[in-house]
């Protein structure tokens, strides 16, 4: 056969990400506060967007009863009694209820809230961006920084200026704990002073507010915080000679080193725990965050779960389509009338986007509030496992929507605020035709059982892991262990020696 060139005809089929689609994938992953940045910066980048400053009435009340409610949005079921029946597409058997007439986003606002031949389109929900009043009880009082805390005791305590030098060069050598990096031969080298007064000033600075602060060790720290409250006994100062034993939790051996009684070294250990290893992580700390939810769970009388999209953290925006009309009348060249044509199709890409996001959002959390009604009723113990795809399969969408859905948000509960990404858990003990059982309920079980327990009865992790098997499928001893260690819980030989010193000499002689 003779090669040369010629025409063929081929069909193929490609899956093209367009522009769009990946900022509506980033959209979807976004939380409330990115989104919100997000939706500034578009309001000041397109003209034909807007605030939405429309209010939405009041909302009905939490206890109001489930039949009335007005119908969901999307395919979502609109009331449902526990263990009735309910129409959801034509099904029976859920255990949940959408949002109802607070998650309908009407595409026009009422009839006296727009000018003539204006048409509006909104999405979301919540208030106007404007004319809120500043929440002055909710920002946080500006605390002085531990450089600024310490220079004051520097100038006022130190009058030397070589020493406030030395404590000044110092102060920069801290780290976040409240330690000093660094030699003091190499400080006393770059300053051109001998060590021992670099020595010198060292002390006087480990005498400044917080104590322990200026410590090259933690076994200093803990020593300058006990001089601060009076002189150390003999037998103490052992102990911080020997803080590796405490870390091991051999009081035997700690008993023997400082040469006192199970009592003596119980007393001293429960001082030490009264003392801050890292005196300086009051300062510098950034104020506490409050969490946000972006859904909200309630449960109404006869098991009904209400739930609904946090209003006042969804952005609010609309298209503003007489200012399009306006301007593209008086539009003269064609690259105008592109520009402005453009801006349109964003701003109506934009409102879906938001009003997409949301319904996605809603859908994942009802369904989630579904599958772990269990818990959300009794308890931790009660967590079901549950996958990406379990979900991802009852709302119709990619287990990667899901995961973008879950990340950064946040629902409250009655048993309070949690991450989506919470109620995700691995099945452990399935296999043989069992259903397995949450990782965070075996861990919470696990602290059950070893916060009981008492110096008689210590539980090993094999007696652990029969007790667990019990009631339900079997749980190997490692994975005990593996919980066990990942929820920082010493072993049963450690346990058993803190059981057997806070019980006094007669259970450190049981322990022995």
């Amino acid at each position: 056969m003779a090669l040369g060139p010629r025409l063929d005809l081929r069909q193929t089929q490609t899956l093209v990400m367009t522009p769009q689609l990946q900022q509506a994938i980033k959209l979807l992953q976004m939380s409330n506060l990115e989104l919100t940045t997000f939706i500034e910066r578009e309001l000041d980048q397109n003209p034909m967007l807007e605030r939405e400053d429309i209010p939405l009435g009041p909302e009905p009340a939490a206890d109001a009863p489930a039949d009335g409610a007005a119908e969901g949005t999307g395919d979502m079921p609109t009331s449902l009694d526990r263990g009735g029946e309910t129409e959801v597409m034509g099904d029976a058997a859920a255990l949940y209820e959408s949002g109802g007439a607070e998650n309908v986003w009407d595409s026009e606002p009422p009839p006296e809230d727009r000018g003539p031949s204006t048409r509006w389109d909104t999405v979301g929900s919540g208030g106007s961006f404007d004319g809120a009043e500043p929440d002055i009880e909710g920002v946080a009082a500006q605390g002085a920084t531990l450089r600024e805390h310490l220079l004051l005791q520097l100038n006022v305590g130190i009058p030397d200026p070589v020493d406030r030098m030395i404590g000044l060069h110092l102060i920069d050598l801290l780290d976040e704990a409240g330690y000093v990096q660094g030699s003091l031969v190499e400080i006393g080298a770059l300053l051109g002073c001998d060590v021992e007064r670099v020595e010198n000033a060292l002390a006087h600075l480990q005498r400044f507010d917080p104590p322990g602060i200026f410590a090259r060790n933690l076994a200093e720290c803990l020593r300058l915080q006990l001089l601060d409250r009076g002189p150390i006994e003999p037998a103490m100062d052992v102990l911080l000679a020997h803080l590796d034993l405490l870390a091991k939790r051999d009081f035997a051996a700690l008993r023997r080193v400082c040469r006192i009684g199970a009592n003596e070294i119980a007393e001293l250990v429960a001082v030490i725990k009264t003392l801050n290893p890292k005196p300086a992580a009051a300062f510098d700390a950034p104020p506490a965050q409050t969490v946000i939810p972006d859904v909200i769970v309630r449960q109404r009388a006869g098991g009904v779960w209400h739930i609904e999209l946090n209003n006042d953290t969804l952005p609010r925006v609309l298209v503003n389509n007489r200012y399009y009309a306006d301007v593209s009348r008086q539009a003269r060249t064609k690259a105008e009338k592109e520009y402005l044509s453009e801006r349109l199709q964003s701003a109506n890409w934009l409102v879906r986007a938001l009003h997409q996001r949301a319904q996605t959002i809603l859908k994942v959390a009802t369904e989630i509030v579904r599958l772990q009604d269990g818990f959300l009723v009794h308890g931790v113990e009660h967590l079901r496992p549950l996958t990406l795809r379990d979900v991802a399969e009852q709302v119709s969408v990619h287990e990667s929507t899901v995961s973008r859905v879950t990340n950064g948000k946040y629902v409250a509960t009655p048993r309070g605020v949690l991450e989506l990404k919470y109620f995700f858990n691995g099945a452990v003990g399935a296999g043989d035709g069992a259903d397995g059982q949450s990782a965070e309920s075996i861990r919470f079980r696990i602290r059950s059982l070893i916060h009981g327990e008492s110096v008689d009865q210590v539980l090993s992790d094999d007696q652990i892991a029969a007790i667990l098997s019990r009631n339900g499928p079997r749980i190997a001893r490692r994975t005990v262990a593996k919980y066990r260690e990942a929820m920082q819980i010493p072993s049963s030989v450690q346990r058993r020696r803190e059981q057997g010193l806070h019980a006094g000499p007669a259970g450190a002689e049981a322990v022995r």
